[in-house]
């Protein structure tokens, strides 16, 4: 390596543990979780783009395993394994992880936050926005652009519909997983109706049901098989796509219900703008959305009140990360004019510990940095 290369990295290393010290001065312990993790949790838990990145292995006894993708999962795993389970507690980490990326190392450097157990959910959220700003500007990009959304507004518009259960639960893992929910809702609409499947018998006896009475037949089904899982899908995933088709067939998803949540996606702009909208639009349509709003109107003004310029925040409904974890605030901070990749993103995940193991629902909230967009400018 040349001494221009060399010296370099060692800036980059330098700006790097400046900024884990800062995490650490600021009250988050360093968490340094394996680097080898059980696959399962990535498999199940994270959006589309991680689980189709995963390194994976075997150890001798068969267990699948993967080089650690992201951070947020492993740190929150040594959180349940420690004697702080259950407790307020955060954490900032540094380190590799490993993602296929085509034409780009799979290895880089992430750090990040993760905070566990608070209560004051708004105001843990507008610490993470206000700590996320304060990394960028330590690599001395003081000018991005702030993107936000919440997947709890989406959520509690979603519950107060008048919708079949399979409906509520597909349309939150499409927000999930897709930026914008446009193209499923098209293609549900489209898909409603259709006629004619191979198992046609299974949908007709189905229709109707409850996910409990689709579970209790496609076990039997199964059972009668001498079958556990068919092309990886076990026996939930199994009922519940066929309770979904089920409901698709008898044309489930209400004309009004389509376009109020299409008027509810369309609703962007700075928080306070965003939040007028959304009282404008449950009180027009009658729903409840009051204690969802509140929320999100708490949390616009603890970051206020942590020196964020609220109006240069851009708000927008359909805003999501792409993470299946994640629960409500979700953010991304972006270079202005070259704003293609993150440098810093993340949200709330507040399902994450349980789904994980813990015994009760456990509130996390937590960010992610990518040191090497920052580095390189925002352009790697």
């Amino acid at each position: 390596m040349s001494k221009a290369r060399a010296a370099t990295a060692s800036g980059y290393a330098a700006r790097a543990d400046g900024l884990l010290s800062s995490f650490v001065q600021a009250g988050y312990a360093q968490a340094r979780p394996a680097i080898l993790q059980p696959a399962e949790p990535f498999l199940d838990l994270s959006g589309e783009d991680i689980r189709k990145s995963l390194y994976l292995t075997t150890d001798a006894s068969g267990a699948e395993l993967c080089l650690r993708p992201d951070l947020t999962i492993p740190v929150a795993l040594d959180y349940l394994r420690s004697a702080q389970a259950g407790k307020p507690a955060g954490f900032c980490y540094l380190g590799p992880v490993f993602r296929y990326r085509g034409g780009r190392s799979g290895e880089f450097i992430q750090a990040g936050l993760e905070s566990f157990g608070r209560k004051d959910r708004a105001a843990a959220d507008a610490e993470m926005l206000s700590l996320g700003l304060e990394a960028t500007a330590a690599y001395g990009i003081s000018s991005v652009d702030i993107r936000t959304g919440d997947v709890a507004l989406f959520a509690a518009l979603i519950e107060a519909l008048d919708l079949y259960p399979v409906w509520k639960r597909r349309l939150i893992k499409d927000f999930n997983r897709k930026v914008s929910l446009a193209q499923d809702l098209e293609r549900l609409t489209l898909e409603t109706g259709k006629t004619r499947n191979e198992y046609e018998g299974v949908l007709a006896a189905l229709a109707g049901s409850d996910r409990k009475a689709a579970l209790a037949l496609v076990t039997d089904l199964m059972s009668i098989a001498g079958t556990t899982n068919v092309g990886g899908r076990t026996v939930s995933e199994i009922a519940d796509r066929f309770l979904e088709q089920s409901t698709l067939k008898g044309g489930a998803l209400p004309r009004d219900a389509l376009q109020l949540i299409e008027k509810f996606l369309a609703i962007a702009g700075e928080p306070d703008d965003a939040a007028a909208q959304l009282r404008a639009l449950a009180s027009d349509a009658k729903l409840n959305l009051n204690a969802a709003i509140d929320e999100f109107e708490n949390r616009t003004g603890f970051m206020a009140a942590r020196g964020v310029d609220t109006k240069s925040i851009r708000f927008s409904t359909s805003f999501g990360r792409g993470l299946d974890y994640y629960t409500g605030f979700e953010f991304e901070l972006h270079r202005k004019g070259n704003g293609t990749e993150p440098l810093v993103g993340g949200g709330r995940y507040d399902g994450l510990l349980s789904r994980l193991g813990a015994a009760a629902p456990i509130p996390a909230v937590g960010f992610s940095i990518w040191t090497e967009t920052l580095d390189q400018g925002g352009t790697s």
